[in-house]
């Protein structure tokens, strides 16, 4: 065949496309369980401190945080429904994408929308640590919000009660430095460890006190001390925690695996 022979271009160009496409679709399957070791070891960072299942300040190993990722419960929750999902994968689900997909995100009404966030993933992350008998030792939930100049994202264990914060952490935010930053630190963080969400009518009460909290008094199960000079931020924690423990948020779920355990819902 002629070497300027349209044809014989045209098959050149074809094979080489189906050579590329063919090497692109063997790098995804190569890649793909490393991609979702690495998804598993980012969100391990931040959920395995929350689980009990280490000391304070320990950091685990790669190998050995994989590993202790895998041994939770973890499952999707349609947040609206109140019940687990088995249709989506949740090492590989991404909730923040699904945010603006018109079949995985939902509009919140203004009315609800403490949180300022307009619109929301219908399904959630939920990490459960189980006890020895299959019981529920500590379930930790993701969180986030507006606060002054950004989104704040983070993470809420809950004892077995659903009531009593077991620990919590935030680990992405762009508030103001010195100030809302506050959020990361782990002393102010350690303070929510034994506070309570509900009271015990099953209002929610939990907020960011815009003073310190006197150890005793009527607020002191429910609240934690202020972020010195960050008002704005700590109201908007405020605000992010009601929305998320409130009726458009995980209270149906809450409720739901209080009543129904941790195999029926």
């Amino acid at each position: 065949m002629n070497n300027d022979s349209p044809v014989k271009a045209f098959l050149v160009i074809l094979v080489t496309a189906l050579l590329c496409s063919s090497l692109v679709s063997a790098a995804v399957v190569i890649l793909r369980p490393i991609q979702l070791n690495n998804k598993m070891l980012e969100r391990g960072r931040n959920v395995i401190k929350l689980t009990g299942l280490v000391e304070n300040g320990v950091v685990p190993g790669d190998e050995e945080m994989l590993e202790m990722y895998r041994d939770m419960d973890v499952r999707i929750v349609d947040i609206d429904q109140g019940i687990f999902n088995n249709d989506l994968d949740p090492l590989s689900f991404d909730p923040r994408r699904a945010v603006n997909d018109p079949e995985l995100g939902i509009d919140i009404p203004a009315d609800q929308d403490l949180a300022s966030l307009g619109r929301r993933s219908r399904y959630s992350t939920v990490y459960m640590v189980l006890k020895e008998d299959g019981e529920l030792d500590r379930i930790i939930l993701p969180v986030h919000g507006t606060g002054m100049w950004s989104t704040m994202y983070g993470y809420v264990a809950l004892e077995s009660d659903l009531n009593t914060i077991a620990a919590a952490t935030f680990y992405e935010q762009n508030e103001t430095p010195g100030l809302g930053d506050q959020i990361m630190r782990p002393e102010w963080q350690a303070k929510w460890t034994g506070r309570r969400i509900y009271d015990e009518v099953g209002d929610m009460r939990f907020a960011v006190n815009h003073g310190k909290v006197e150890p005793g008094s009527s607020t002191w199960l429910y609240e934690v001390d202020a972020l010195t000079g960050a008002t704005v931020t700590a109201d908007a924690v405020t605000a992010m925690m009601q929305y998320w423990f409130g009726p458009h948020g995980y209270r149906n779920f809450l409720d739901e695996l209080r009543e129904q355990g941790v195999g029926d819902s």
